[in-house]
């Protein structure tokens, strides 16, 4: 009896294995995903998602041939961690496949949600702080990335999620003057004033507002190399004219006071050209959507 019990496996045993010997994988009815970095088109290795990066996911099921609205709770998967690593994105639970279609939403950075219509969100004050374990540094930590799925169901195999920037950007590009000479300074401290960091974000459709009863901070901004620096911004307008970048350098303060808006999804472009005299400063200031990011 248990010689024939053995020559009946051996079939299941031989169907399971790949010509390699490797164990096949088992579909089991489980989601599998695909994530999109926005930077897909031009991005680098430093500045697309890494290894330890974790987004949250909700997935939403069809009531017949009509869409459920997202809720904090009792959608058919309620903010679920999906870490990044070599071997792709994995929830930390299981999320199986409904027999309807879904929706499915994603955000980064992940973090424990009070809202889907209003969650409390801000920027960090110092981006140039490095990540620190599985925390991220202070510049990736402000970017807030979307994305959205809609009416996907099993038959589609990988749910593909791409992710757009919901925040604006600011880069600090130094010029030289005709006055200039040598290299630029390499102990130079840039800093955005005037801006609310504190925001409250939309899930559902990715909308991010300026929290109305904010305090307006000053950030540290990131340096790139000793030209360049940049920060992550609440999109916002900034419409009284006040000190609005100051470079330090050696305790001296280069002052800059202008009006400005941000624009969601928008990479805008502050070139500062600057002479010997700390009161020579020229500006020309252009923007992209969406071109710039890193």
């Amino acid at each position: 009896m248990k010689k024939y019990l053995y020559m009946m496996l051996l079939p299941f045993v031989a169907a399971a294995c790949s010509e390699t010997g490797d164990i096949a994988p088992v579909d089991d009815g489980s989601m599998k995903f695909e994530a999109i970095h926005p930077n897909a088109v031009t991005r680098v290795a430093d500045n697309s998602f890494e290894a330890g990066d974790s987004i949250g996911l909700f997935v939403v099921e069809y009531d017949g041939e009509s869409p459920r609205p997202l809720q904090i709770s009792g959608n058919w998967a309620n903010n679920v961690a999906t870490v990044f690593s070599a071997s792709g994105w994995t929830p930390e639970k299981k999320i199986f496949w409904s027999e309807n279609k879904v929706d499915v939403y994603g955000y980064y950075p992940y973090m424990p949600l009070v809202s889907v219509d209003e969650q409390p969100f801000s920027v960090s004050l110092d981006q140039r702080a490095s990540a620190s374990g599985d925390a991220p540094g202070g510049y990736e930590a402000s970017d807030f990335l979307w994305a959205k799925t809609a009416a996907a169901s099993e038959e589609d195999g990988t749910v593909s999620l791409a992710f757009r920037h919901c925040m604006s950007k600011l880069v600090v590009q130094l010029v030289k003057g005709p006055n200039y000479e040598g290299d630029f300074p390499d102990n130079a401290e840039m800093f955005l004033h005037g801006t609310v960091p504190s925001a409250r974000i939309d899930l559902v459709n990715g909308v991010v507002v300026k929290d109305m009863f904010g305090q307006t901070e000053s950030i540290r901004m990131r340096k790139v190399d000793d030209g360049t620096y940049e920060a992550i911004v609440v999109p916002q307008k900034v419409d009284t004219r006040q000190p609005f970048v100051e470079m330090v350098v050696d305790g001296i303060s280069y002052l800059l006071e202008n009006t400005f808006t941000f624009k969601a999804g928008m990479v805008h472009t502050l070139s500062l050209t600057i002479n010997s005299n700390p009161g020579q400063i020229e500006i020309e200031i252009g923007g992209s959507v969406g071109g710039g990011w890193n």
